[in-house]
């Protein structure tokens, strides 16, 4: 028997796109009867505690994918143990999770897109400067990994 999958995704704040990840792959998994277990985090700690962008609440609400409840925190060193996944959203985050992870890491660690065939390599559109058009961008970024993470999921 398979261990059951835990995934975090990671990006920067853990207010924009990494809610968004796990919304999206929340309901993915839930829509496909998945037991695994989803969590996000930030690489940095400037918004630990708060709660997402109102953006993104906002968004994940109208996609049936509410976030309200999520509050920001940052990666901890428990997370590469308890996590069989961790996915970042760029690679500026996905290096900060690598020179992060202590010597008994276990999570396997990718760049999020690179689970959507043509779209290795690539980051999650970041939304936090521009306004709620950007936000969609990135929920069809997240959505497009979440349907293909599943599936993965699904088929082992």
């Amino acid at each position: 028997m398979s261990e059951r999958p835990a995934v975090l995704f990671v990006c920067l704040g853990n207010i924009c796109r990494s809610p968004l990840a796990e919304a999206a792959f929340r309901t993915e998994a839930e829509r496909l009867g998945l037991d695994v277990e989803v969590d996000s985090a930030g690489t940095a700690d400037w918004h630990t505690g708060k709660a997402p962008d109102p953006r993104a609440r906002a968004l994940a609400k109208a996609k049936g994918a509410p976030i309200d409840h999520l509050q920001a925190r940052q990666i901890a060193p428990e997370d590469y143990r308890r996590f069989t996944h961790i996915f970042a959203l760029d690679e500026t985050n996905l290096a900060d999770i690598r020179e992060r992870a202590p010597a008994d890491a276990t999570a396997q660690i990718g760049l999020l897109l690179d689970c959507v065939p043509g779209r290795e390599g690539q980051a999650v559109a970041d939304p936090y400067y521009g306004d709620e058009a950007g936000f969609e961008v990135t929920w069809r970024d997240v959505s497009e990994a979440a349907r293909a993470l599943a599936q993965r999921f699904a088929e082992r």
